[in-house]
């Protein structure tokens, strides 16, 4: 297994970190976002954005990651609240694979 990926919680690989960022809809909000993920090797079980709001001006993304453990789940959200335009980071874990 390679380094980055041990990471990933083998001993509970049935749990699924669930991240949901909301932004202000700026072109780099998305791969800032990913790149937190694929710096450390890993790919997002599920991923889903949509820009809302009444001047389609606000950016949610959902992301789902199957095998996370929490410490890097808290350590990946501490991140992404760092990253520019990012206004709230909402965590949540649930058992079973992403929907």
């Amino acid at each position: 297994m390679p380094p980055l990926l041990a990471t990933v919680a083998d001993d509970e690989p049935s749990v699924t970190a669930c991240f949901s960022v909301h932004a202000h809809a700026e072109p780099g909000v998305m791969p800032r976002v990913l790149e937190l993920f694929a710096k450390r090797g890993l790919v997002p079980s599920a991923w889903h954005s949509t820009v809302c709001g009444t001047d389609q001006a606000e950016l949610t993304i959902d992301i789902q990651m199957r095998g996370l453990g929490r410490d890097l789940m808290d350590y990946i959200a501490a991140c992404l609240r760092q990253v520019a335009y990012v206004e709230v980071v909402l965590t949540s874990e649930r058992l079973g694979a992403p929907s």
